[in-house]
């Protein structure tokens, strides 16, 4: 693209006389992944969701937060909240500061989300197609997923050391960003009002929504112009990766002084589109 500036079974051990030999029984049924009865299952465990969402409160430019702040964003009780950080700092995923009596993540956190992305197939698929795009265009091309309430970054590469935005891995992207609204406009409309409804008044407006789906109708890709952060634009395009692992939505932004308007549709959304491209085993 030319630049946009200017086995085997193992053998079992022999019994012993007399000895019975135990064997592990398959399970009697199989967990169905999204039944719709969420935190309403008998296999849901509360504990364990509440420990999960102290830890989603450090999200980027969060340093450290102490037990009532906890407790304000999680509407939990500050008892409760108090054995919560016990718990997670004696199994390493917290830090205590005594010196601010606050918390910050730990290193065990630090090996969930590594492993994580190791694993990530797409995310090495995507890197030189990344690379290639940010590097002629200058702007930020990110790799995304959709987490619970907001759109996770997985990849981030920054083609211009002039960019003042530079969003790292593990970012959330609210869903009102261009990766939100791709990854809104490509669900079904039940599966997208479950989400919204979620969400409640940190929704997108329905019209915004509405724009989308006719945008990635239209284009196959999803725009916010000075939308989301003021004097932003992006470009995003969701699909369903070629290796098995989901839906994800690359985007592609940058400052409008550098990506305005008719440069990011009639350029780089193709450019982003072809990217996309190799990587999408089916449309999203």
């Amino acid at each position: 693209m030319q630049s946009f500036s200017g086995g085997k079974r193992a053998a079992l051990p022999p019994s012993k006389p007399d000895q019975k030999l135990e064997l592990s029984l398959p399970a009697r049924r199989k967990r169905a992944a999204g039944s719709g009865e969420g935190a309403h299952s008998p296999d849901f465990i509360t504990a364990l969701a509440r420990g999960l969402d102290v830890l989603r409160c450090f999200r980027h430019g969060v340093a450290a937060l102490g037990n009532l702040d906890l407790a304000r964003l999680t509407g939990l009780p500050k008892p409760t909240i108090s054995r919560i950080t016990y718990t997670l700092t004696e199994l390493g995923y917290l830090r205590y500061h005594p010196d601010t009596g606050k918390y910050s993540p730990g290193y065990g956190v630090l090996a969930l989300g590594f492993g994580l992305l190791a694993g990530l197939e797409v995310r090495e698929l995507a890197k030189a197609s990344m690379t290639d795009l940010a590097r002629e265009t200058g702007g930020a091309v990110a790799l995304g997923a959709f987490d619970g309430d907001a759109m996770t970054y997985v990849e981030a590469i920054h083609g211009s050391s002039a960019l003042y935005l530079r969003l790292p891995v593990g970012y959330r992207a609210t869903l009102d960003s261009a990766m939100g609204r791709a990854y809104l406009a490509s669900l079904p409309a039940d599966e997208c009002d479950a989400v919204l409804a979620r969400l409640d008044q940190g929704a997108p407006a329905a019209e915004t929504i509405a724009r989308a789906r006719a945008e990635l109708a239209q284009t196959g890709c999803c725009f916010a112009i000075g939308e989301w952060q003021s004097g932003i634009n992006a470009v995003a395009v969701p699909f369903t990766s070629i290796t098995g692992e989901g839906v994800f939505v690359m985007s592609c932004g940058g400052p409008a002084s550098l990506l305005e308007a008719s440069l990011l549709r009639d350029r780089v959304a193709p450019a982003l589109l072809a990217a996309v491209a190799g990587l999408a085993g089916a449309p999203a």
